[in-house]
């Protein structure tokens, strides 16, 4: 019996010996498997980070076509304050009897360069800037870019959000104000205090619930980096080893800097705020460095809870807190008792405006994303930290947004309210840079993009297409005759013919090219298009970029193609800039997120047509305008602005069109319903009407283009034949040299008035 009792003993010991070491080599098993979590996960990628999109930057320059208001509104929506001080960043002030504004502008980091921080002095005559100075030392200055708007970010899919500082972008006070809240011995542990842990215990046990934390800042780092919120002992025996690890293997500053970037502040909807860069922008529109020692107080605050010290939700608890912080700083000799009193008596100062989640320009973003899915995946986008320049005219895009939404009501039948559509393109024409892009009437909210997604018959905007074919070939001059006359061509079915009409269901005869083209006379350009080829016509098409399917009948001539606003403003800024086609474009650069250049979406240009073809029709265009379907549109627009343009209507009314350009943009406007039911909407009676709203509230350029070489102007009667100038009825029409009427006309004299 003893015997049995001394080998049960022995095989006990053993046994538990045996789980002894089983239980260590389990044990280091375990923390080297965290220590090598947190090997991966630090030496790695860090963070997922989102991309940044911005405006282009506004550029400011003696002789710029603008004005002091014009000039006002961009610093109202880059979020500067008017006030006579000019301290601050971001700040300006207006000087209304000398058309004089004084700007102290935000530091900002472009492609190219750094723009410093200035005090500009910038002065206006009624259309144009005429001074721009450094204020500070009366120096004149060539060009100066504002900081670019952020107007979206794409998010990572987790939807955390992050601006990377580095620590020496911490000031010095907000690193002190942040050891003196959470970690005053961080410099001395090594990832675990004991003593903060026994304390904060002992704390716990007396109030019988958790009322006091005793983890240090690198605790906190792996629990945010690697671990859940959830309070179980093994979660706590997880963060106490990883932060030994990271104590082991990396820095203190490295650490600081990681915490720094980590650390969660905030909700925005369903974006997450994390880290101090982010969050001094969220809530002070301001970077870091900037900060003084009220706000410093409060973002340190912030962090024994976000959603409790949110102060645009809570903001008497915020400052309540705040005000603890400047306490303890004061009790840690970090500041004074007066500072404090100082910083106390400041208001929290956020910012009323936030970087939203969603951005305010969704269809122009859905642009973006999809002219760079050539060169970067969805993930890059999302993940990367790019920033990304673009094209966008904040000002432009508020003016075609606002004029669309107060102009669409007014289009409407009391029984169809809410029912009609809109889009719109607004392109430099030389540059081919998007401007603005509106997809909905309902411009703020992402949905159906009609901009680029809407693929409607255009109607009537086909024409110049058509005519511009004819000017290319020496065979046709703006006067030659065309038939207006009833014509009919065999259709796909056997047996059956297509037989058009003009609008009002009357022939004209013979006619002048240029006023087939100003009253859009279909029966002319059917019989102009069938004499052409409608082959040459669709080559044509090619050239100015359309690349989808064409079928080559007779409707094409009158725009039974379909194509959406986009392409549309495509073969428009062809036209507009003389025959040289540049590839509409959103995105100028993207820079990674230390600032290198990844890509440069330079100007591309092609010529696609002949010059001089295209000033002739350019020429017709603007009789469009003068004297043809868009005569009402002069009502809209400044007397001194010359415009070209062209109305489209399609059956039964569905489209509403207007295509047109100033001497610097052109723009596309659609109007219709998405039921494709009838608008009761001519081109003229719909999109023109907003067209002309738009454009009017624009900055233009004249269309003002010098006469080629080669191209003469004649007076001519109405029946194309030479006179002088002073004949009742004479106009005055462009030809290529060689072309001109060869017989002289009558000519009744007009009458002295």
């Amino acid at each position: 019996m003893a015997n049995f009792f001394r080998i049960t003993l022995r095989l006990f010991k053993y046994g538990l010996l045996l789980t002894l070491i089983t239980t260590i080599f389990l044990g280091v098993l375990y923390i080297l498997h965290l220590d090598k979590m947190v090997q991966i996960r630090f030496d790695g990628k860090r963070w997922a980070l989102p991309a940044r999109v911005y405006a282009r930057p506004l550029e400011l320059y003696v002789g710029r076509t603008l004005t002091a208001n014009r000039l006002q509104d961009e610093l109202i929506r880059l979020d500067y304050k008017t006030t006579p001080e000019l301290k601050k960043e971001g700040t300006y002030s207006y000087s209304q009897p000398e058309q004089r504004l004084l700007i102290k502008t935000r530091a900002f980091k472009f492609w190219d360069n750094n723009e410093p921080t200035r005090l500009l002095d910038v002065q206006f005559d009624d259309t144009k800037i005429v001074i721009l100075k450094d204020a500070t030392t009366r120096e004149d200055l060539p060009l100066v870019r504002l900081d670019a708007a952020l107007i979206a970010s794409i998010y990572p899919n987790d939807q955390e959000d992050r601006i990377i500082i580095l620590k020496k972008q911490l000031p010095k006070l907000f690193i002190q104000t942040l050891l003196a809240v959470e970690d005053q011995e961080f410099y001395n542990h090594y990832g675990v205090n004991l003593s903060a842990i026994v304390r904060a215990l002992w704390v716990n046990i007396r109030a019988r619930r958790w009322v006091q934390g005793g983890s240090t800042l690198t605790q906190q780092l792996a629990k945010n980096f690697y671990l859940t919120n959830k309070r179980t002992l093994i979660r706590k025996i997880n963060e106490l080893i990883m932060a030994i690890a990271l104590e082991r293997r990396y820095s203190k500053d490295s650490i600081l800097e990681t915490y720094a970037n980590e650390i969660y502040l905030g909700q925005d909807g369903g974006r997450a705020i994390h880290g101090f860069g982010l969050a001094s922008r969220f809530f002070f529109n301001k970077e870091v460095q900037a900060l003084n020692l009220p706000q410093i107080a409060l973002l340190v605050g912030i962090l024994k809870g976000p959603s409790r010290y949110n102060p645009r939700r809570h903001p008497k608890r915020a400052l309540k807190r705040r005000n603890l912080v400047l306490d303890i700083l004061v009790e840690q000799n970090v500041i004074n008792a007066i500072q404090a009193k100082t910083a106390k008596a400041t208001p929290l100062g956020i910012t009323k405006s936030k970087v939203s989640l969603q951005t305010s320009y969704p269809a122009f973003i859905e642009l973006v994303q999809r002219q760079l899915q050539r060169d970067y995946q969805a993930t890059d986008l999302q993940s990367e930290g790019l920033r990304i320049f673009t094209t966008l005219d904040p000002i432009i895009q508020a003016y075609a947004e606002a004029r669309i939404q107060k102009r669409l009501p007014l289009l409407e039948s009391p029984k169809h309210k809410d029912k009609l559509e809109a889009a719109a393109v607004i392109a430099s024409s030389e540059h081919g840079e998007i401007l603005a892009l509106v997809g909905s009437r309902h411009s703020k909210f992402a949905g159906f993009n009609r901009a680029l997604n809407a693929v409607r018959p255009i109607g009537s905007l086909i024409k110049p297409i058509v005519y511009l074919e004819a000017l290319n070939r020496s065979k046709y001059t703006l006067t030659t005759y065309l038939q207006d006359t009833p014509v009919s061509i065999p259709g796909s079915e056997a047996g059956k013919f297509w037989q058009p009409q003009n609008y009002n269901h009357r022939s004209h005869g013979a006619v002048h090219l240029y006023l087939a083209l100003a009253k859009s006379y279909n029966l002319a350009t059917v019989n102009l298009g069938i004499e052409l080829g409608l082959v040459s016509i669709v080559k044509r098409l090619r050239r100015f970029g359309i690349n989808r399917p064409i079928a080559k009948v007779g409707p094409l001539l009158l725009g039974s193609l379909s194509l959406s606003p986009l392409e549309v403003a495509q073969i428009y800024q062809g036209i507009a800039s003389g025959g040289f086609l540049a590839p509409l474009r959103a995105v100028r650069k993207v820079l990674g997120p230390s600032g290198t250049l990844l890509n440069n979406y330079a100007l591309e240009v092609n010529q696609v047509a002949d010059p001089k073809a295209v000033w002739l029709l350019t020429w017709a265009l603007q009789q469009v305008i003068e004297t043809g379907t868009a005569r009402n549109l002069i009502k809209q627009l400044p007397d001194d602005l010359k415009v070209a343009g062209k109305t489209g209507t399609t059956n039964e009314y569905r489209d509403s069109w207007f295509a047109g350009f100033t001497g610097d943009k052109v723009a596309v406007v659609w109007v219709g319903r998405d039921d494709n039911m009838p608008t009761g909407l001519t081109g003229s009676k719909g999109a023109m009407l907003v067209w002309g709203d738009i454009i009017g509230a624009c900055d233009n350029r004249t269309i003002d283009t010098p006469v080629p070489i080669d191209i003469v102007l004649q007076w001519v009667n109405s029946i194309g034949q030479k006179v002088r100038s002073n004949c009742s009825g004479a106009k005055h029409i462009p030809f290529r040299v060689g072309t001109t009427p060869k017989y002289f006309g009558s000519c009744r004299r007009k009458r002295r008035r």
